[in-house]
Formats: structure tokens, C-alpha cells, sequence
């Protein structure tokens, strides 16, 4: 059996057939992995079905590095080689959709229930992954921009905002506050984007709840945008803001909320700067 590196032929090939069983899995098609090896291994240079197994993991890894959904029966495996990397970049540069979609078509109507999202603790670092697996999975979201990636995908934004939306309402309703409920007003889309803010919601007690949605159909630690005007409203309001970081979200919505200071839990970089003549 081969142990030579992998050609970019059979990295295009193994991707493309992970990318197969990807979309039925999220789906919740019915699909046979073993039935994938053994139609891929004759197309390959004499490797064997455990090679091609361990493969599939490091293109889970690849994903989860590019803040996407993986085969969560294929757990993520580190220490893969860049030119993995580069043909999972190919085969989404040659299927634009898939960075596009939010909810799968068969599950549309989940969206709009009402149902509680989960929401956990954020991230620390006293629950983070292992350094060399951090940084390579960093590495990748630095190089691809997966942040800038996510503040692009409109449709993905507007749904993870509406589905907030109905968690506060939800939420509120269901402690006994239906008459906070019904004030919970979605700010960006009723009053344009400019607030520093998506939804003005309450706290049991009455408070207001000023909460900035990030969404990404990636891992908890995906890196997102954040705009100086909406750093400038947290510091502004520390007592009312909060960022809710919803994530998996074409598969199963989680979240945690962040507080002000923000800089606290993440580290802020500048990525433009504004030029004005001397």
C-alpha cells in the first residue's frame, strides 16, 4: 500500500466524495461510508480504506478550520498538509452555493418556530482545544477570511437574527412576561442597520437587552466582524449590550452571549484603516 503524500488528483477526488456524504448527512439522508471507500479506492494510488478513513478525518478538521459543517462520524484528525486544505478550497470555489445556504430546504419550517436555543458558555481558555490543533485551524481561518465570509452571507445573518428574534420572544413568554415579549422589536430590519444592535429585547426584570447576532454555520471559536460602531454601543451601554454568537447553524443552532468589555473574551484586531488627507 502507498504512504507517499497525496496528489492533488486524490485530494480532489477524496474531497469531492466527502462533500457527497457531507450533504446527505446534514440532510439526514441515509447514506453507507463503507460503499464511499470502496467506490473511491480503485480511482486512487493503491491506498488502503483505513488511509482513506483517516483522510476523511482530516477534511473534517480542513472544515472546521474554514468554520463549516463536518461529518460528525468522521472526528476532525490535525496535522494535515496544506495541499488538503487547497482542494477543499477548490471544490467551494467551484460550488459557490454551498457557502451560501443557511437552513437545509427540508427543515425551512424549523426556522421559524419559536423553539429556545441552546446556549452554553463561551469560549476560554481553560476549554479550548490543544494548542498545535488551534493554531492550525486558525491558521486556516485567517487565510480564507472566514469572518469576512460570514458579514457577506446576508441571507445567513438575516436568519440568524429572525431566529433570535423568536427565542427572546419565546423566552420571555414563556417566564411569564408575554408583555415584554410582544415590545421585542427587530431593530435591523425595521429600522435599517446603523443602531449597533439587532434586537432590542428585555431582561425578566424589565431591562433592556440590547443584542448584537453573529451567525456562522461554523464551530464555536469561528472568528467574526465586529463594526466600530457596534464596539462603540457595547462600551457605550455595557449595563444593556450583549453579543449573541449563534453557531451550527445550518445544522443545530447553539449559542453563548458575550458581555462588554468584549476585549475581555477576544482578541480585537483592526482590519482597515480609514485614510484622510493631510
Amino acid at each position: 500500500m502507498s504512504n507517499g503524500p497525496w496528489t492533488d488528483k486524490e485530494n480532489d477526488l477524496i474531497v469531492t466524495d466527502y462533500f457527497a456524504m457531507l450533504v446527505d448527512d446534514i440532510a439526514g439522508h441515509r447514506y453507507n461510508k463503507a460503499e464511499h471507500r470502496r467506490a473511491l479506492l480503485p480511482l486512487l494510488h493503491d491506498r488502503s480504506e483505513g488511509s482513506v478513513e483517516f483522510k476523511h478525518q482530516n477534511i473534517s478538521a480542513v472544515l472546521k478550520g474554514l468554520g463549516e459543517n463536518w461529518i460528525l462520524g468522521y472526528k476532525p484528525a490535525f496535522n494535515f498538509q496544506m495541499t488538503l486544505v487547497d482542494a477543499v478550497a477548490r471544490w467551494l470555489a467551484l460550488n459557490p452555493s454551498w457557502l451560501d445556504r443557511t437552513k437545509p430546504t427540508a427543515n425551512a419550517g424549523v426556522l421559524r418556530e419559536a423553539v429556545p436555543i441552546w446556549i452554553g458558555p463561551p469560549p476560554t481558555l481553560s476549554n479550548q482545544p490543544p494548542p498545535q490543533e488551534l493554531e492550525q485551524m486558525l491558521h486556516i481561518a485567517r487565510k480564507f477570511n472566514v469572518a469576512e465570509r460570514d458579514e457577506r452571507n446576508m441571507a445567513l445573518g438575516r436568519e440568524g437574527e429572525e431566529r433570535v428574534l423568536q427565542h427572546e420572544r419565546s423566552a420571555l413568554r414563556s417566564a411569564g412576561r408575554a408583555d415584554l415579549a410582544r415590545k421585542v422589536r427587530w431593530v435591523s430590519e425595521e429600522d435599517g442597520d446603523g443602531a449597533g444592535y439587532d434586537i432590542a429585547s428585555f431582561a425578566l426584570d424589565g431591562r433592556s437587552r440590547l443584542i448584537e447576532v453573529k451567525t456562522t454555520n461554523g464551530w464555536e471559536r469561528t472568528p467574526f466582524h465586529i463594526s466600530r460602531n457596534e464596539l462603540a454601543v457595547a462600551n457605550e451601554r455595557r449595563s444593556e449590550w450583549c453579543l449573541f454568537r449563534l453557531w451550527n447553524f445550518a445544522r443545530e443552532p447553539k449559542a453563548f452571549e458575550l458581555h462588554p468589555p468584549l476585549d475581555a473574551h477576544v482578541s480585537l484586531t483592526a482590519t482597515s484603516f480609514q485614510a484622510s488627507f493631510h
